[in-house]
């Protein structure tokens, strides 16, 4: 204790060494260190900084695009696109913000969007690293306003489109859909994909940590600008063939059916409807059997709307004259130990009266006087066994053998249409043929803005006979009066085929009409394929040519085609 009155000492500090020298080289070590860093950061790996500085800032910024309109042949739209949103969000930044902690807000989203609150807050939970998941898709501006409203944090908004197609079922075949990300999968929206949709502009953004635009950096895509398409569809004659078609297949109880219109002058698809058909602006519609484009999928045995051909290929041939005479008695034929038939006994016929009446024992045995090389051939330059040109997604060649030998039966079935198939759109492309007096031109489902260059398959004088014996068919007598047209003179011919099974053939059948009008100066050909009517009713003159008869007065009306004369020089009507 120290004495009263007597000052501290005061104590001088001493160094201690070791201390001092060991900061002096803590110090020092640092220093290197850091020297050291910024030596290999300059100097060995100099862009590493940048390039992670750009991986946080840059990016690719995608401009808007509009899908392609699509419609028919005067302008009416049949598919067009419509700005909508996507609803995502950002699970990461949700997780960050404290999760999901203001429930009834997001319940209301899911509500507004028709989801379940439950599990849409579950999967967004279950997923906290990741930075993008879609929540609804394809929202109308309605609910993107109410979803903005909302302010959830993590939610966010994107540009996309919507395909609506105003004309629904009708021709829902034909115009074909997207999916959702606007790439078309079935028609016209498939096969002209790449046209439709262009591609938008891309330009090099740079961004700073809150999402804003800080510095443009330039284009790295030129936009390219979508296309449209105008089809040569007449969505009035459309619509027509598509009701009709539908009341026939509803009122026969067929299980299908297809409807195809050409002009002859030019090869333009006018209309091509099938049913059952889907509703394109519902996606819950879309089942396989109804999105069938049956038209050129769907191939059959055609029956006796082939028996023409015959006849064609018979007098190119020098096998018959117009006015020959051709034995049918009895009204039965053995051939090969088997056994070809007519309805009745005709007895002599001519070549006219074997059209009219569409005896298999005519067609048989102007088949057999044919050689088998000169009857397929004429087939295929009618169209049968090849593509149509149409360029529709799925289409079928339908089947026509070709072999170096053939027995008598062999060759007596096919003159009336077995043994072979083909598809409604190449029935239609023959008979149009025809109608052009023996020029073949290649289909169109464009509009065509110059006439196009067709081939010469058939000399004209056989076509304008065959052209006289056809219109007897729908004249009383015929087997297609159904197929009559008021003020038109109509050629035509009736088809009906049983539907091949396991084993051979069944009680199903296959009705079909196709023909051309008007003759004065023929304008349109029609192919009309009902498959499987039930009932008593089932032969083509009784179910196909009604549907015929009633298309072609309504297309003819909507072309504004006048009446046909009384009489007409069918070798004189073509140049």
């Amino acid at each position: 204790m120290s004495r009263p009155g007597h000052a501290k000492r005061k104590l001088k500090p001493t160094m201690i060494p070791w201390r001092f020298y060991a900061v002096i080289v803590t110090v020092c070590l640092m220093f290197a260190m850091l020297l050291a860093r910024a030596a290999y950061i300059q100097i060995v790996e100099p862009d590493r900084l940048k390039r992670e500085g750009d991986m946080r800032s840059l990016r690719t910024k995608t401009g808007d695009v509009q899908r392609g309109i699509i419609t028919d042949r005067h302008g009416e739209e049949l598919a067009v696109s419509v700005p909508v949103k996507a609803v995502w969000v950002d699970p990461k930044v949700i997780a960050d913000m404290g999760g999901i902690q203001k429930r009834q807000r997001w319940s209301a989203l899911a509500d507004a969007l028709s989801l379940d609150a439950d599990k849409l807050i579950s999967k967004i939970e279950s997923a906290p690293n990741r930075r993008f998941m879609y929540i609804k898709r394809q929202v109308t501006p309605g609910l993107t306003d109410y979803v903005k409203k909302l302010k959830l944090p993590g939610v966010f908004l994107k540009n996309e489109s919507r395909r609506f197609y105003p004309a629904g079922e009708v021709s829902a075949h034909i115009v074909g859909v997207t999916n959702i990300d606007a790439d078309g999968i079935e028609g016209i929206e498939a096969t002209y994909n790449d046209w439709l949709n262009g591609s938008p502009e891309k330009r090099r953004i740079r961004k700073d940590r809150t999402g804003r635009t800080v510095e443009e950096l330039g284009v790295i895509e030129a936009r390219e600008q979508p296309g449209d398409i105008e089809l040569a569809i007449d969505q009035r004659i459309q619509a027509l063939a598509y009701r009709e078609l539908k009341i026939a297949t509803e009122y026969h109880g067929a299980t299908s059916g297809s409807v195809v219109v050409i002009d002859v002058e030019s090869g333009e698809i006018l209309a091509l409807v099938n049913t059952p058909s889907f509703n394109p602006n519902n996606r819950r519609d879309r089942d396989p059997f109804r999105m069938r484009n049956r038209a050129v999928t769907d191939a059959f045995e055609p029956g006796s709307t082939v028996k023409p051909m015959v006849v064609l290929g018979a007098l190119a041939n020098g096998v018959v004259e117009q006015d020959s005479v051709i034995a049918t008695s009895p009204g039965w034929m053995r051939i090969g130990g088997r056994e070809v038939r007519d309805s009745k006994n005709y007895g002599d016929m001519t070549v006219r009266a074997v059209l009219q009446k569409s005896s298999n024992i005519g067609v048989t045995k102007m088949a057999l006087q044919t050689s088998p090389d000169e009857l397929i051939e004429t087939f295929f330059q009618l169209g049968f066994g090849s593509l149509s040109d149409a360029l529709l997604p799925g289409e079928s060649s339908g089947h026509l053998s070709i072999r170096r030998k053939w027995s008598d039966f062999e060759l007596a079935t096919l003159s009336f249409g077995y043994g072979m198939t083909i598809t409604p759109i190449q029935l239609a492309r023959a008979y149009a043929v025809i109608g052009a007096g023996g020029i073949k031109y290649p289909l169109s489902i464009l509009k065509l803005n110059e006439p196009p260059t067709g081939e010469r398959v058939i000399e004209k004088h056989h076509v304008a006979a065959v052209l006289e014996m056809l219109e007897s068919v729908t004249e009383e007598g015929g087997t297609g009066t159904k197929a009559r047209v008021p003020g038109y003179r109509v050629a035509g011919k009736t088809g009906t085929a049983r539907k091949a099974i396991a084993g051979g053939y069944g009680e199903e059948y296959v009705a079909d009409f196709a023909g051309v009008a008007p003759l004065s100066q023929p304008k349109l050909a029609i192919a009309v394929v009902i498959n499987e009517p039930a009932g008593d009713k089932y032969y083509g003159g009784d179910v196909a040519a009604p549907v015929f008869s009633a298309v072609m007065a309504g297309a003819l009306h909507y072309l504004n085609i006048p009446p046909d004369a009384e009489t007409s020089d069918y070798a004189g009507i073509w140049p």
